[in-house]
């Protein structure tokens, strides 16, 4: 397989930044020159990392406003300095189109793999006009770097406008923008995997594993969005798999559409009130439904002093337990702001209602209190697991296929993607299942 490498310092970022001012772009291939690209293919200006090469990272990297980032199948982008911790930072647009043989990846050198929460380099963080992104098979690992005055995103007053803040593995803020995330898996990135605070969006059959090293949401959405959030795996969410809150109310009444998601051994590490499966507040308006919370530290959670909207939807859900506290945690609770719906499935006792997975066998030193990253936390998430369900599994009973996602008649289009074909996402139509995967 040929690769191709880039190096991007200091020096080389200006330079390959600059190359859409003479609307053409540049790689370097495989015999170290520069070839022009003419193919059409991509808008005059973007800037394109070709398939299979490797990115090395070793400053900060901006995506102009007006711009488009593209990256091709089997690229990966390593960050490389671990005093500086590179962001990429996209005023513009970014599409990252991995395939499931060969899937763009954001990451860190192997030495930086050692701690899982390395926060080795910072994220993906979207400006205020960035109108389009789409990541279908991408892998985004070891983020949540912390700001500081030398950082891309505080420069340009991105996300948090303080330093110290540990930025998201991808953060979007553009209200009248959208993104699409499918196909792709987001771990052990060191604060939230995904920081949303406007737009339309659509996250789709993605797995989400491990993140948050003292705090921090699986998926994580504010004022301002409208979404279709489905199918997706959340393992070993630091807090919850999902946040959802109306909070920094601009123009728009967040309306969260969230079903067919399923949780795993969420919030154990973080002993807050807020910690656990799925929380909610400040009057956001949410469909919860078809979703298959397992072991996680409570179940469905809402701030008792700034409560989601009224006109919420949260149930049916499926809540599984395989021990008597997480059975006595998800249990209604109004003091605790522990919410019951009423067409919702709970585990009676510890180990009732058992979904039945395909190869999924929960560890012996379950301790979904243990309030810490050392000890007893969730066990490192196994590729060779499945949370496909047998025959005879519970999950198909009581599921609702009568609710409707934003996007599933019409989907959401992407002008930078119209000359590639697939310029157009739809969600999909919920389950008859609880869970994101059936048989």
């Amino acid at each position: 397989m040929k690769k191709f490498y880039y190096f991007i310092s200091a020096i080389l970022f200006s330079g390959l930044i600059s190359c859409s001012d003479n609307n053409a772009d540049t790689i370097i291939d495989d015999n170290g020159k520069d070839e022009e690209l003419t193919d059409g293919k991509y808008p005059a200006g973007s800037i394109v990392w070709k398939k299979d090469t490797v990115i090395i990272l070793k400053d900060h990297f901006l995506v102009n406003k007006d711009q488009s980032l593209y990256i091709e199948e089997g690229a990966s982008i390593i960050a490389s300095n671990s005093d500086l911790k590179p962001e990429i930072v996209v005023l513009g647009n970014l599409y990252s189109m991995g395939t499931a043989k060969r899937p763009v990846t954001f990451t860190v050198e192997d030495a930086s793999k050692n701690d899982r929460f390395s926060r080795n380099w910072g994220g993906i963080i979207c400006g205020f006009d960035s109108k389009e992104v789409v990541m279908q098979h991408t892998v985004i690992e070891y983020g949540g770097a912390q700001t500081t005055e030398n950082s891309l995103s505080f420069q340009h007053k991105l996300f948090k406008t303080e330093t110290g803040e540990g930025v998201p593995a991808f953060h979007f803020c553009n209200p009248e923008g959208q993104f699409v995330i499918k196909n792709s898996i987001f771990r052990n990135n060191a604060e939230d995997h995904i920081y949303i605070t406007g737009g339309k969006s659509i996250v789709e059959n993605n797995k989400f594993i491990t993140n948050g090293f003292d705090g921090g949401e699986a998926i994580n959405y504010k004022s301002d969005c409208l979404a279709d959030i489905a199918f997706n795996l959340i393992y070993d969410a630091n807090t919850n798999a999902f946040k959802f809150s109306n909070g920094g109310f601009v123009n728009l009444q967040s309306h969260l559409v969230c079903y067919n998601n399923t949780l795993v051994n969420c919030g154990w590490r973080r002993p807050k009130i807020k910690g656990g499966s799925i929380w909610l507040e400040k009057n956001v308006f949410v469909e919860l439904f078809n979703n298959l919370a397992i072991d996680c530290r409570w179940g469905l959670k809402h701030s008792i002093e700034e409560m989601e909207d009224e006109s919420s939807v949260v149930t049916p859900n499926f809540y599984y337990s395989t021990t008597q506290t997480g059975v006595e945690q998800m249990a209604a609770n109004s003091a605790q702001g522990i919410i019951n719906g009423k067409d919702d499935i709970y585990s009676a006792f510890g180990g009732d209602k058992n979904p039945l997975f395909a190869n999924f066998t929960q560890q012996e030193n379950i301790n979904i209190n243990v309030s810490a990253n050392e000890g007893d936390i969730p066990a490192l998430y196994n590729d060779a697991w499945s949370f496909a369900v047998k025959q005879g599994s519970p999950v198909f009973n009581g599921a609702t296929t009568s609710l409707n996602p934003h996007f599933s008649a019409n989907g959401l289009h992407f002008e930078g993607l119209k000359n590639l074909g697939g310029s157009e996402f739809k969600s999909s139509l919920p389950a008859n299942y609880f869970g994101a995967f059936g048989i």
